[in-house]
């Protein structure tokens, strides 16, 4: 029997949970996006997650 987990993020209190409301707000992936060199956005989300000036 193979049973998979997500795991996410509460954005409002920090807290880990395998739910995707947590405190009444949608949780994030916990998870972080797939990496590649060619990522042409990287700055624009960077700038928007407040990890460059």
């Amino acid at each position: 029997m193979h049973v998979k987990f997500h795991m996410y993020r509460c954005r409002v209190c920090g807290r880990y949970t395998m739910k995707e409301v947590h405190c009444g707000q949608p949780a994030a992936s916990a998870h972080p996006a797939k990496f590649s060199p060619q990522d042409r956005y990287a700055k624009y989300r960077q700038r928007e997650d407040g990890e460059i000036a």
